[in-house]
């Protein structure tokens, strides 16, 4: 669906994106994350023929871009930086505007579609009020229905839920899973961890401009050899395992094995009580925190 080939982008001495390969394949659940200033927002950008690169290749749905983009456009739904929008005309307003710059149809089906995707991102009552008086979560809404007004093959959202509060985040997660299901591609930009952690299954990392990490989720969250035990005599769990044991919060202990079940089995026939037992995994969090540098909008103190 996306391809990238040493994709870099320079303004000036500033290298905003800096040689990335990146591969978005049909179906993904596909989250982009990285610190802020990471490159994300530029990268995001380019796939869409919104900025133009500095060096290297893109193609989208089969199409090199920026030389194709329109052929590609139609079926593509995004929403980058923000929603666009008319701020003195409503919310339908705008929508019935944007449809009526796509491909044809009658204007029967342009307010059907309207109403759809009203009803869809839970702006089915929206009334006459200027899109100037929505708050912030109504805009992000707004702009998730114009993205969705073409039944997009590929959705491509930056931050989608910025502003919404946690029932309206699950929602937009619940819709987003719906359309993945139903065979529409995503690409998810994000630097919110959890975000991304409960609805993709793919991740890449942006650093400073460089993709430093692209894995399917579930590798990244394979056991990592060590298992976490807890036990209300965890002086006789480092006296039993004797050099095993790696690390130690109160009650608490990581240990390094390979068999869990034999780990288990050593603890159970010493006659040690546990009340904790479970392969240890990276979390997400853990993973970002160590394929990134500090954040670009962090200012030390001189």
């Amino acid at each position: 669906m996306i391809v990238t080939r040493d994709l870099t982008k320079r303004y000036g001495r500033l290298t905003a994106v800096d040689g990335v390969h990146l591969d978005v394949r049909e179906g993904d659940r596909y989250g982009l994350l990285g610190p802020n200033g990471s490159g994300k927002t530029t990268l995001v950008r380019m796939l869409l023929g919104l900025v133009f690169a500095t060096r290297g290749e893109i193609e989208v749905l089969g199409r090199p871009v920026p030389r194709r983009v329109g052929e590609v456009l139609p079926q593509i739904g995004a929403m980058v930086e923000g929603p666009g929008a008319y701020p003195h005309l409503s919310g339908r307003a705008n929508l019935r505007l944007f449809d009526a710059a796509g491909p044809g149809g009658s204007r029967r089906d342009r307010r059907r579609r309207v109403d759809e995707v009203l009803e869809r991102v839970g702006l089915a009552g929206v009334d006459r009020r200027p899109v100037r008086a929505y708050s912030l979560g109504m805009r992000q809404r707004l702009g998730l229905a114009s993205a969705l007004l073409r039944r997009p093959r590929l959705l491509v959202l930056d931050e989608p839920t910025n502003g919404l509060d946690p029932r309206g985040i699950r929602e937009v997660r619940d819709l987003l899973t719906e359309l993945n299901a139903n065979g529409t591609t995503v690409l998810l930009s994000s630097h919110l961890l959890a975000e991304i952690d409960a609805f993709c299954t793919r991740v890449g990392v942006m650093d400073r401009g460089r993709l430093v990490l692209q894995e399917d989720l579930a590798t990244l969250r394979r056991p990592t050899g060590r298992v976490v035990v807890g036990s209300p005599e965890p002086e006789r769990v480092v006296a039993l395992l004797d050099g095993r044991v790696e690390g130690r919060d109160g009650h608490t202990l990581t240990v390094r094995h390979a068999d869990p079940a034999a780990l288990n089995a050593e603890l159970v026939a010493a006659g040690i009580p546990v009340t904790e037992f479970a392969p240890e995994r990276r979390s997400l969090e853990q993973v970002v925190l160590d394929m990134t540098t500090t954040s670009a909008d962090r200012v030390e103190a001189a």
